[in-house]
C-alpha cells in the first residue's frame, strides 16, 4: 500500500505542477478530483505512508497564536523605484559607466507579497515574509497552502533559499470580493492588498480558500552549485519546478530595455495577474557583486512603476442591487470605456457616505479607473464639467425588490426582511455550500432554477424536495435527482458548528460558529442566550451579539429553524466535553504518527484543554514528533523543548 501511496503522491504533484506551473493541464479536474479523494481515503487508513509533499497536505494545519519571527539568512532587499524613460536611461548610465559590455534582464514586476521559501535535502521546511528585509514573519503552513509551490524537489542541493512574489490571480480577487461584498463586508481594495491578508491569516485553512499563487524571481542561497548569471539561476529554478516569470528578455541596449517596458505595459490587461510595473536587473552576478547596494537598495537593479490608466466617461443611472445580507449597494451606470485593455460601464460605489464624500450625481462627467487593473472604480467627479439641475443622491427608503421598510446603520442601509426575494436564493446558496452544510451538487445555478419553479421558499424547504419532479427537470434524470437527494439527507447530520455558520447570521463566521457551538452546545441554548453571555464568548464581539439577538428576535426566523427542526437536522453538538488534563499546555505536532493523523491529534489535545500551535517558541510546552520529523523538531531540540512521541502523548491524555 505503502507503494500506492506513493505513486498517488507523484503523479497528482506532476499533474499539480503542469497545471500550476506550466499551465499546460494534462487531465480533467474530475480526473484530478477522483485521484486525489483515492490518494486521501488511502492515507487516512495507511497514515504512516502519508509524504510530507502529499497534496493532501495543502488545505491548512492547526491556527496559530502568533506568527514567529525570522531572521533572513541573506538580506531581502527592495528596489528603487523609477516613473520616466529618464530616470531608466541614467541607471543605464551609471551601469555602462562602470561595465560597457553588461546586460539585463526585464522581468514583469508582480503585484504581490515578496516571500522567501527554505529547502533541505529538497524538502520545504520554512517560509517567510520580507518583513524589514532582515527580519520576518513564519508563514510555513500558509505557504504551504498554495499548489504553484513544490513542497518537495528532485535533484536539489542540500539547502535552498528563493525568493518569490505571493500573489492572488485576478479571477480569484473578483470572486473573492463579490463574496465579501454580498455578504456585507469590507472589500479588498485590490489583488495585493488582498493577498497580503490571506498569507497573515493565522488560520491557514482560510489561506487554503484564498486561491493564492506565487512566481519565483530570485535564487537567495544554493549550497553546492554555482552561478555566473541571473538568467542561469531562473534555468535552475525552473528544472527544480518553480514557476518562474512567464515573460522575461536579456537586453544589451537600454532602448531595448525601454521597448520591452512599453511592450509588458501593453500586456497589463492580457495578463491573469496584476503587475505593477517592470524591473531590470543587472543578468552578471559577478558584475552585481562588484556594483553592490545602498543601505536600502541594491544598485544593480530598478523598478520602472507604470501609472494607473484613467479614463472620463458621463454617469447615466445609480443602480440598487440587494445582496445575500440584505445590504443595498448602489451601482453606477455610465457611458461604456475602454479601461486596460476592455470595456466597462458599470462600477459599484459600495455605500450612501462614498456617494456623499466624493459628490457624485448624475450627469456628472466622472474619472474611472480599474482598482488593481480588475475592478472598475470611480476615482472622483469633474467639478467644472456638471452640468445645471442635478441633484444629491438619495438611497431608496424601501427596498426596490420587495418594497420593505430599509433600516441604516451608519454607512450601510438594508432591507430587513429576510424572506425577500433578492436574498433568498444567495442565503440559500450559503446555506449549501461546502464550508456550511455541504450539499454536494446544489450550486447557484440550480438554487435559482428551484426557487423560480417554485420548489423552495426557504433552505428548509430542500428536506421535502420530491425525487420524481426533480428527475423530470431539464438537466436532471433519476441518478442526479438521486445523488441530489443523498446529498441533502447526508446534510441533515452536519455539525452544529456548521449549522449556525449556514443561517447566515451577520458577521458570525466559521470561526465564531465553532466557538458558539462549544459553549452553548444545542442551538436552542445559542438561541436564548442573552448579550451579556455572548459578550464574554471568544471571538464575539458587542456588535456581533446584538446581531445574533436580533436574528432570534426575528419570529420569522424562529419559525424557519422551527422548520429545519422537523427536517430533522442536528441541532446539538456531539463533541465531548472538554477536559482539563492539557490545561495551559501548547503542543506543536511533526512528522508522521503511528495511529493519529495530525488534526486528530490536535483534537484530543484542545478537548484535554490544551493549545496546538503551528511553530516552535518559547511557550511551546511539548512537541510532538513522529516519523520524518522536520525543523521544529530541531528548533525544538535547540530551545530544550521536551519531545515526546504518540504514546507519551497518549499518556498524557489518559488513553490506555
Amino acid at each position: 500500500m505503502q507503494t500506492k501511496i506513493h505513486e498517488l503522491t507523484d503523479l497528482l504533484n506532476y499533474y499539480s505542477k503542469k497545471y500550476y506551473v506550466e499551465d499546460d493541464p494534462v487531465v480533467s479536474d474530475y480526473e484530478y478530483d477522483m485521484l486525489l479523494r483515492e490518494l486521501k481515503e488511502l492515507e487516512d487508513r495507511y497514515p504512516r505512508f502519508r509524504r510530507s509533499d502529499s497534496p493532501t497536505q495543502r488545505v491548512g494545519g492547526a491556527v496559530l497564536e502568533q506568527f514567529q519571527s525570522v531572521r533572513h539568512e541573506v538580506p531581502m532587499e527592495s528596489l528603487q523605484d523609477a516613473f520616466s524613460e529618464e530616470e531608466i536611461r541614467e541607471f543605464d548610465r551609471r551601469i555602462k559607466g562602470q561595465f560597457p559590455n553588461a546586460r539585463y534582464v526585464v522581468e514583469l514586476k508582480i503585484d504581490g507579497l515578496s516571500v522567501e521559501a527554505e529547502y533541505v535535502e529538497g524538502v520545504f521546511v520554512r517560509g517567510a515574509t520580507r518583513g524589514d528585509g532582515v527580519t520576518g514573519e513564519d508563514i510555513s503552513e500558509n505557504l504551504k497552502t498554495i499548489k504553484a509551490l513544490p513542497l518537495s524537489i528532485r535533484n536539489a542541493p542540500r539547502r535552498l533559499i528563493v525568493r518569490g512574489e505571493v500573489y492572488m490571480p485576478k479571477k480569484s480577487f473578483a470572486d473573492l470580493n463579490a463574496r465579501r461584498e454580498e455578504n456585507g463586508e469590507a472589500l479588498f481594495a485590490n489583488p495585493r492588498n488582498a493577498a497580503a491578508g490571506s498569507l497573515r491569516q493565522l488560520d491557514s485553512k482560510v489561506t487554503a480558500t484564498r486561491n493564492l499563487s506565487v512566481f519565483i524571481f530570485n535564487l537567495q542561497l544554493c549550497e553546492g552549485r554555482e552561478f555566473s548569471s541571473h538568467t542561469e539561476t531562473l534555468e535552475a529554478l525552473k528544472e527544480y519546478g518553480f514557476p518562474v516569470s512567464p515573460k522575461r528578455e536579456a537586453f544589451t541596449t537600454i532602448d531595448g530595455v525601454w521597448n520591452e517596458i512599453i511592450a509588458l505595459g501593453a500586456l497589463r490587461s492580457s495578463l491573469p495577474f496584476d503587475i505593477d510595473g517592470a524591473v531590470i536587473k543587472v543578468d552578471d552576478l559577478s558584475m552585481r557583486n562588484a556594483i553592490g547596494s545602498t543601505s536600502k537598495f541594491p544598485k544593480w537593479a530598478i523598478a520602472f512603476k507604470y501609472p494607473p490608466e484613467e479614463k472620463e466617461t458621463v454617469l447615466r443611472e445609480i443602480r440598487i442591487n440587494v445582496g445575500r445580507t440584505g445590504v443595498l449597494t448602489p451601482l453606477a451606470v455610465f457611458d461604456p470605456v475602454l479601461i486596460a485593455g476592455s470595456t466597462v460601464e458599470k462600477a459599484t460605489l459600495h455605500n450612501k457616505d462614498l456617494i456623499a464624500e466624493k459628490d457624485i450625481r448624475i450627469g456628472d462627467t466622472v474619472v474611472v479607473r480599474k482598482a488593481g487593473d480588475i475592478i472598475p472604480e470611480i476615482v472622483r467627479r469633474i467639478a467644472e464639467k456638471r452640468p445645471s439641475g442635478t441633484v444629491e443622491f438619495q438611497m431608496p427608503s424601501v427596498c426596490p425588490v420587495c418594497g420593505s421598510t430599509v433600516v441604516t446603520e451608519g454607512p450601510v442601509t438594508r432591507c430587513d426582511n429576510s424572506e425577500c426575494p433578492a436574498q433568498l436564493t444567495k442565503n440559500i446558496v450559503h446555506f449549501v455550500s461546502r464550508d456550511a452544510m455541504d450539499v454536494d451538487g446544489m450550486g447557484a445555478s440550480i438554487v435559482e432554477t428551484f426557487v423560480e419553479k417554485g420548489l423552495i421558499t426557504s433552505a428548509a424547504d430542500l428536506y421535502r424536495l420530491d425525487r420524481d419532479v426533480i428527475a423530470r427537470m431539464e438537466r436532471f434524470g433519476e441518478k442526479s435527482a438521486e445523488n441530489l437527494l443523498r446529498s441533502i439527507q447526508e446534510s441533515r447530520s452536519r455539525g452544529l458548528d456548521r449549522l449556525i455558520y449556514a443561517l447566515g447570521i451577520r458577521q458570525v463566521g466559521q470561526k465564531a460558529s465553532k466557538v458558539l457551538a462549544k459553549k452553548f452546545r444545542t442551538l436552542d441554548n445559542f438561541a436564548k442566550a442573552t448579550e451579556e453571555e455572548l459578550c464574554v464568548t471568544e471571538d464575539v464581539g458587542p456588535i456581533t451579539a446584538r446581531y445574533i439577538r436580533e436574528y432570534f428576535g426575528n419570529p420569522k426566523n424562529l419559525q424557519y429553524i422551527e422548520h429545519l427542526r422537523q427536517a430533522g437536522l442536528n441541532f446539538e453538538d456531539t463533541n465531548e466535553e472538554t477536559g482539563t488534563r492539557l490545561e495551559g499546555l501548547t503542543f506543536v505536532l511533526t512528522g508522521t504518527l503511528p495511529t493519529y493523523k495530525r488534526d486528530e491529534a490536535a483534537q484530543l489535545i484542545e478537548k484535554e484543554g490544551g493549545k496546538v500551535a503551528g511553530s516552535v517558541s518559547k511557550k511551546t510546552a511539548y512537541v510532538v514528533a513522529g516519523e520524518d520529523a522536520g525543523s521544529k523538531l530541531t528548533k525544538a531540540q535547540a530551545l530544550g523543548i521536551p519531545v515526546i512521541d504518540e504514546a507519551q502523548l497518549k499518556e498524557m491524555l489518559g488513553i490506555l
